[in-house]
């Protein structure tokens, strides 16, 4: 195996990546974490101890992770470990959640474990942003059953909301995405993507058609059979970016 994929292999980049970990107790409050924890999530100077962990999350992100970790309450004998991805500044991380037990089988806590996947979906380097800037994504981490599968952006041909999160659609159909259209919006290339509804965020690099009928207006995208809708504030926007003058 060469360098080059050595190093962009999963293996590599879980190898070399700090791991995160954050132990909570039944009622979801912080007993226990690392140094990479405290370092990396958005603590600030709280005291995150004996506080719940949805706290430290900003609030359209709580509903995710209060969703995540029920979901580990499946009430089979070997539960999967639950997994989301989440958006914060200048990073992405991969969450996992398993609950734990105690000798009788009652839920006793959750153990929190994260990586920091930003390496592998982008390829700048942190020291060349501008404070406060996100880091744009090269590839969109989705996720498919215990896997999370990583998207060539190119092969976007949208993204829809779906309340917190997003389904991404290429080629091969529509994988599931843990970010919101939001973030997406912020870490991609404005470029080639444009938010032109409020629930869907359009690559303008497959665009073949714009229709206007009875007032609105929609847009086609090559090998996509439906069309998009395109917000009444937006179009102004999309069809300067098409360099139309008017419609």
């Amino acid at each position: 195996m060469d360098t080059r994929t050595q190093q962009g292999s999963p293996l590599y980049l879980l190898e070399r990546s700090d791991v995160g970990l954050v132990q909570l107790d039944r009622d979801l409050k912080v007993c226990a974490m690392n140094s990479f924890a405290r370092r990396v999530l958005p603590v600030d100077e709280k005291q995150p101890f004996d506080k719940m962990v949805l706290s430290f999350h900003p609030e359209r992100s709580q509903a995710k992770v209060k969703f995540l970790i029920d979901q580990t309450e499946c009430p089979v004998s070997n539960p999967p470990p639950m997994t989301m991805i989440i958006n914060i500044p200048e990073r992405v991380l991969l969450i996992k959640v398993s609950k734990m037990v105690d000798m009788r089988g009652d839920t006793a806590g959750y153990t929190l474990v994260f990586y920091d996947i930003t390496d592998a979906v982008s390829r700048e380097e942190p020291s060349l942003l501008r404070p406060g800037t996100k880091r744009r994504l090269q590839k969109i981490p989705t996720v498919s059953g215990n896997r999370i599968v990583l998207v060539d952006v190119d092969s976007v041909f949208y993204f829809r909301a779906e309340g917190h999160y997003t389904w991404v659609t290429t080629a091969q159909g529509s994988s599931f995405c843990n970010l919101t259209i939001g973030d997406l919006e912020s870490r991609l290339d404005s470029a080639s993507f444009l938010r032109i509804h409020r629930s869907y965020l359009a690559n303008l690099d497959h665009a073949e058609q714009i229709v206007r009928d009875e007032g609105r207006v929609t847009l086609k995208l090559r090998h996509e059979e439906a069309a998009l809708p395109v917000g009444r504030t937006s179009v102004p926007r999309l069809l300067e970016r098409l360099g139309l003058t008017e419609l």
